[in-house]
Formats: C-alpha cells, sequence, structure tokens
C-alpha cells in the first residue's frame, strides 16, 4: 500500500511540473496596473481621436517604443502613429505624428532583424502587406505579402489579415487569419513569397465557448525551448466582446491550448508581451492600451 502511495505521489509530482513547464505563472496569470489605460486616442479632433488593435510594441536598450493605429470615425482612413516612453508606462507621442499616411495601416507586428524594422500590418480589406524602416519612423511600403498554398499556388481570393511573425534563424514563420475564423501558418525565406505549411489552419476556433466565433493571432514569444502564441478571440456570434488567450507550440505549427484561457476578458484583448529586463509585461491594445503584470511577483 506505501509503495502504490509513492508512486502515485511521484506521478502527481510529475504531472504537475510539467504542467507548469507547458504553462508557467508568469506566462498566464496577469494582474493589471493601478493606473490603466497608459495610452488612448485623444477623443478630440485630432486625426487619432481613436486608436485601433493592434498596435505594437518593442522594447530597445532603455526605451519603449510604441507604433499605433489612429483615425477619426470608422469610415476615416487608418494612419500609423509613434509614441515613446522611459519606463513603458508614460507615453509621448511623437510630434510629428502621423508618421505614414500613404496607405491605410492597422494591425501591425514589427520584427526588428540586422538594422531594418519590417512591419507585417493590415491594409484596406485585412489585405496582409509589409514595410520596412531603418529609423522606427520612416517607412516603405514594400507591397501585399504573396501567400501560396502547399502546391504552391495562390491562397484564394479574399481577406488575410493579423499577420504576425516570427523569424528563426533564416526562416520567416507568417501567421494570419482569414475573417478571424482560423489561424494559418505559412514559411519564407526571401520575404517575397510565403507557403503554407499545410491548407489547414494550425488553430483552429473552439471547441470551448471562449473562442468560438473568432481567433487570430496577436504575438509569438519563445520561453524556454516553446513558443507561446497569443491570440484574440471572441465567444460571441456578433464579436461584441473579445478576450486574449494563449497557446503553446514545440514545433509553430501543432498548438495545445490553455485550459485556463481566457487569460484576460472584457475587450482586454490584442495583447502583446514586452520583456521589461525584469519579466514580461502584457499589453492589450483594444481600443485602448492597458499594461498587466505577472500575478507571480
Amino acid at each position: 500500500m506505501r509503495q502504490n502511495i509513492f508512486w502515485i505521489l511521484i506521478c502527481f509530482l510529475f504531472l504537475h511540473c510539467h504542467s507548469k513547464k507547458e504553462f508557467p505563472d508568469e506566462l498566464v496569470h496577469f494582474i493589471s496596473y493601478h493606473n490603466n489605460p497608459v495610452f488612448s486616442g485623444t477623443d478630440t479632433t485630432t486625426w487619432d481621436r481613436h486608436i485601433r488593435e493592434r498596435g505594437w510594441i518593442l522594447k530597445e536598450d532603455s526605451e519603449y517604443h510604441m507604433w499605433y493605429t489612429g483615425y477619426i470615425n470608422e469610415d476615416s482612413e487608418k494612419h500609423l502613429g509613434y509614441a515613446t516612453s522611459h519606463d513603458g508606462l508614460v507615453w509621448t507621442r511623437y510630434p510629428a505624428n502621423p508618421i505614414y499616411t500613404s496607405g491605410w495601416t492597422e494591425d501591425m507586428c514589427i520584427i526588428k532583424s540586422g538594422g531594418t524594422y519590417y512591419m507585417f500590418s493590415e491594409g484596406r480589406g485585412d489585405t496582409a502587406h509589409l514595410l520596412t524602416s531603418t529609423d522606427r519612423i520612416h517607412w516603405t511600403e514594400q507591397g501585399n505579402l504573396d501567400i501560396r498554398m502547399v502546391n504552391g499556388n495562390p491562397i484564394k481570393a479574399g481577406s488575410f489579415g493579423t499577420p504576425t511573425v516570427w523569424k528563426e534563424d533564416s526562416t520567416w514563420y507568417l501567421f494570419y487569419e482569414r475573417d478571424d475564423l482560423g489561424i494559418w501558418l505559412a514559411i519564407s525565406k526571401d520575404l517575397k513569397t510565403w507557403r503554407n505549411v499545410q491548407n489547414d489552419p494550425v488553430i483552429t476556433m473552439g471547441p470551448d465557448a471562449y473562442d468560438k466565433f473568432a481567433v487570430a493571432m496577436d504575438q509569438v514569444i519563445k520561453y524556454d525551448d516553446l513558443y507561446y502564441g497569443y491570440y484574440h478571440a471572441s465567444a460571441y456570434k456578433d464579436w461584441r466582446e473579445w478576450s486574449t488567450n494563449v497557446a503553446v507550440s514545440k514545433d509553430l505549427i501543432h498548438w495545445k491550448k490553455f485550459t485556463g484561457n481566457p487569460i484576460l476578458t472584457e475587450n482586454k484583448s490584442s495583447g502583446i508581451m514586452v520583456n521589461d529586463g525584469k519579466r514580461y509585461r502584457l499589453y492589450t491594445m483594444h481600443d485602448k492600451v492597458n499594461v498587466h503584470f505577472p500575478t507571480t511577483e
């Protein structure tokens, strides 16, 4: 009997540790900053009266950099703004905003590689396109992304948006959604042509209620040799409310959703994880910027 109890305890501890390794507390449990929101639209007659998901935040050295989409009303053009902060809490708008007005720019993801910043963004009609910059402020349009099916044929006509990119070695990994009904993955070596790793989504909606009606990837990070995908989702057919959720993967293709999803609700979505030098903090950017700190502190 004692031996049986011993092995039961060993199995329990193994499973507990394995579960903790898959979803560490510091990556899934957060508490909101008491002075939220830390950034929002001006609510005046400026070009950025409102801001729109998804913005992006990078921390480089001791400075935080944020790109965001501003607009006057739902029918107006969506332009790109820029702000900086010393602590990621108090932000200063760039005085020459908007920094890019040559095309519709929203739902951006920014990857720095070498001395170049690559902005993967949605344009008009939820079409993903690429812009580049060497100074964070002046951006050059590189055109719409060319995404192909596994056999090399173009993907079917329609929207392909919320581009989320991860780069590892010389390969670029693009996660994108189609009408928020699933998350697909395509890869590229040259940023010119992207090919699906499979023609089915790598993350699908459901079966649980919280992401039954919409899913879209916001960011991928790597932590202890595992990949974590933070994605927004909706439990409502009319998309009246969004949540932040997370899944884990060993290979970027096969994903396991966190059983504790959603990790944030009530439209705290379009999440971006930023390492502040001590730990990750989670920013949500719909439709105001809020910051959330790990509850493990």
